[in-house]
Order: structure tokens, then sequence, then C-alpha cells
């Protein structure tokens, strides 16, 4: 996952210092609460998987350059039922930097832009679950409309941050333009399929019911959040 090299440079880079550092604080303020909640084997197990699923999606997934940004199917909102918002944004953060260091070091100078791009928009996500889910429901019982507004809501922060940081560096030029559409255009198709995805791993979770109270996973995944 990368914003093209280029794309923002120069002293305009430092703002997104500012971003990752807030979408990390964030993040702690995150981990600690689900420290709390569910202790620190359940946090660093489910960071852990959650993390080896990131680095996958983007390394054994197809994914391709279009505009100014790669199409990946990133799955945020998969990870974050399945995991909670904590260890999915601790793994789309270590993820990402795994990728760059491993694979893709001219993408370093970019972290900040690409992790805000990432981690925002899963926080507006965790945001819209908890008023679209009742409390009382599992997320193995959440339907298909429930799924698709969060995969909406996740893809299409993803390409409003890559629009905010493609127009932030290098304006609203003709090219520039089209090169953003391009890139929405082709990322906004992975809506079509996240869902889909959810609600099949949820089922295979639903399936698998003996793995409730698991460390491995979060647990409003198989009880409402009153229970």
């Amino acid at each position: 996952m990368h914003i093209e090299p280029g794309i923002v440079e120069g002293s305009k880079i430092l703002l997104s210092y500012g971003t990752a550092a807030a979408a990390l604080g964030y993040t702690a303020k995150l981990a600690a609460d689900t420290l709390r909640r569910d202790g620190a084997a359940s946090l660093a197990l489910r960071s852990l998987i959650a993390s080896v699923l990131v680095f996958c999606f983007f390394e054994v997934l197809p994914h391709h350059p279009v505009g100014v940004s790669e199409v990946h199917l990133i799955l945020g909102s998969t990870l974050l039922l399945l995991f909670g918002a904590a260890p999915a944004a601790i793994s789309l953060a270590a993820g990402l930097l795994a990728q760059g260091v491993l694979f893709a070091q001219f993408d370093l100078p970019q972290y900040g832009i690409n992790l805000t791009t990432l981690l925002v928009p899963l926080f507006a996500t965790a945001a819209l679950a908890r008023r679209i889910i009742p409390a009382k429901t599992a997320y193995v019982d959440i339907g298909y409309g429930q799924a698709l507004k969060l995969s909406v809501a996740y893809q299409g922060g993803i390409v409003a941050w890559v629009a905010f940081w493609a127009f932030y560096g290098q304006g609203f030029g003709a090219d520039n333009l089209q090169s953003v559409a391009s890139f929405g255009a082709a990322y906004m198709s992975v809506v079509l399929l996240e869902p889909l995805v959810d609600l099949a791993v949820l089922a295979a979770a639903k399936a698998m019911h003996q793995m409730k109270g698991s460390l491995a996973l979060e647990k409003r995944l198989y009880e409402g959040a009153s229970a």
C-alpha cells in the first residue's frame, strides 16, 4: 500500500508526521483500553495474527498501481470484526512498516502518509460499527447491509485520504484530477467484494462456535457488548 513517491514532498510531508503521530496516539489509547479489558496475552496474540494477515494482504493478494496509488484488498472491516479496533490498527501499522522495510524501501518516506490513510478510516469504521450494530448483536450475526456500510466507510475513507494527499501535494491540475479519479474508481470496486468476504468469514466463525472465548478473537465476535 503506498501513495506514489513524489506526490507529497519537501516541507509538505511534515504534515504527515503530525497526522501519523495523532493516529498512533489514538492507537495507543485503544490498545490501553483493550489491555485493561482483555489482557496482554489476547491483545498481543490478536495483533500478531492480524499483522501476518495484513502482510499477506499487501504482498500475496493481487495488487497493482492505478493513478496516484495502488489498489489492494486490505479488508479493514474484516480485521475490525475479527480482532477488534486496537489489534486491527496495530496490524495495519506493523504490516505497512514490514512491507516498506523488506520490499519497498522507497515507500518509507511516505510511511506517515500511508499510515494515516489506513488508520483514520479504520477508526471511523469502528465508530460507525458502534452506531449501526446493536449492542446486543454479536458480529457473527450482522447482515449484508451492515457489512456493506462498514466496507464503504473504510474503503471510501482510504480513497478520500489518498485524494487529499494528492491534491495537497500536486494541486488540482487536469492530470492529477484524472489520476485521483482513476484510483478512486478502481479502489471502490473493492467495496463489491469486501462485504461478501466479511460475511463468509463471519459465517465460518459462527460455524466454529467452539472458538468463543478464544484469546485469538475479539470477544464481540460471539457475544453482544452487554453480555
